[in-house]
C-alpha cells in the first residue's frame, strides 16, 4: 500500500526495531542470552523461571512455525542470575519463507541486547560412529543453501548490523564449546558428546542415499533443514554462537536397507532425550 503523505516507507531495520520495542515495553527482562529450539526441543523453555510468553502471531512483523514440533511462542524469563529470550519452535526455508524471514528472529535478539546465541537442532547422523540419541557439538558448517545463493545477507547491507563481508571460519565460538565439554562431563554425559561439521540442505525431503554419501565425502558429520542461517545472521551481529545437534536418526546408506528416514522418529529421540539436554542448557547457561 501506499504510504500516507508526508511519511516515509518503512525500511527492514524499522521492522525489525518496531518489533524489539514492542517486546521490550512487555517484558522488563533484558536478555543477554537468546535460545532456539530444534524440532521437539521447546521444553528447554521449561529451564526458565519468571517466564513471560509471547505467542509469535502476536509479535508485530513475526513469522509463525508450521512444522510439526515447533510451537510458536518466544519466551523470556530468567535463569539464576540470566536474563533470556527462547524460540519455542524456529522458522524453516521449507516452509516457504525467505532466508530473510527465517532469520528475522535472530537481528531483533541483536537489537534486544542479546550478546550470545544458543542454537539446537535435532540432525541425522553421516559420521558411521555416532549413535542415536549423541548430542554433537557444531564446530563448522556446510552451507549448501549458501552454495546455491540462498545466504541470509545477499541484498542490501545495513551497517548497524554488520559489515557487507562477514568472517566464517571462527563461527562457532571455541570457548563455549570448551565450557559446553565441561558440563557434559560434570553431567555424565561425556560418553554421549561428540563434536563435528553440520550440513544444512533446504528440505523438506530427507537426503537421498547418493547425497549422503556426497555429504560424508565433503566432510560432514550430521545434516538436518536449519540453524546455518541463523548463525550466519547471529555472526553477521557480533554475537557470539554455541550450536549443539541432538542426533535423532542414522542416514540411510545402503540400498538394501529398509529403514526410510521420518519425522516421528526425530520428535521420538528428542522426547527421550528432552530432560538431559534441559538440565545440560541450564548448566551451561549458568556458566556464561
Amino acid at each position: 500500500s501506499r504510504p500516507h503523505s508526508g511519511t516515509k516507507p518503512m525500511t527492514l531495520y524499522d521492522m525489525y526495531k518496531e518489533t524489539a520495542d514492542w517486546l521490550l515495553e512487555r517484558t522488563k527482562i533484558r536478555p543477554k542470552v537468546a535460545i532456539i529450539c530444534g524440532s521437539g526441543l521447546g521444553g528447554l523453555a521449561e529451564v526458565l523461571d519468571d517466564k513471560t510468553d509471547f505467542p509469535y502471531s502476536d509479535i508485530p512483523h513475526f513469522p509463525t512455525s508450521t512444522a510439526p514440533g515447533h510451537a510458536g511462542q518466544l519466551v523470556f524469563g530468567r535463569l539464576e542470575d540470566h536474563e533470556c529470550v527462547c524460540m519455542k519452535g524456529r522458522f524453516h526455508f521449507y516452509e516457504g519463507y525467505s532466508m530473510h524471514k527465517v532469520t528475522y528472529p535472530v537481528r531483533v535478539f541483536f537489537l534486544l541486547g542479546v550478546k550470545t546465541l544458543i542454537v539446537t537442532n535435532a540432525a541425522g547422523a553421516l559420521n558411521g560412529s555416532y549413535k542415536v540419541g549423541d548430542f554433537m557439538l557444531i564446530k563448522d558448517h556446510i552451507n549448501m543453501p549458501g552454495f546455491a545463493g540462498q545466504n541470509p545477507l545477499c541484498g542490501h547491507n545495513d551497517e548497524r548490523f554488520g559489515v557487507r563481508f562477514p568472517c566464517m571460519s571462527d563461527a562457532y565460538d571455541p570457548d563455549l564449546r570448551a565450557l559446553a565439554k565441561q558440563t557434559a562431563k560434570e553431567q555424565g554425559l561425556d560418553r554421549f558428546l561428540k563434536q563435528g561439521v553440520y550440513c544444512m540442505l533446504s528440505g523438506p525431503t530427507f537426503e537421498t542415499i547418493a547425497e549422503c554419501k556426497v555429504l560424508q565425502t565433503l566432510g560432514a558429520d550430521a545434516v538436518g533443514m536449519s540453524t546455518v542461517p541463523e548463525v550466519v545472521v547471529a555472526r553477521h551481529c557480533g554475537l557470539r554462537v554455541f550450536a549443539m545437534s541432538l542426533i535423532t536418526n542414522i542416514v540411510v546408506r545402503d540400498y538394501d536397507s529398509n529403514e526410510k528416514a521420518n519425522h516421528e522418529e526425530v520428535l521420538e529421540t528428542t522426547a527421550l532425550r528432552t530432560e538431559d539436554l534441559q538440565t545440560f542448557i541450564r548448566n551451561f547457561i549458568t556458566k556464561i
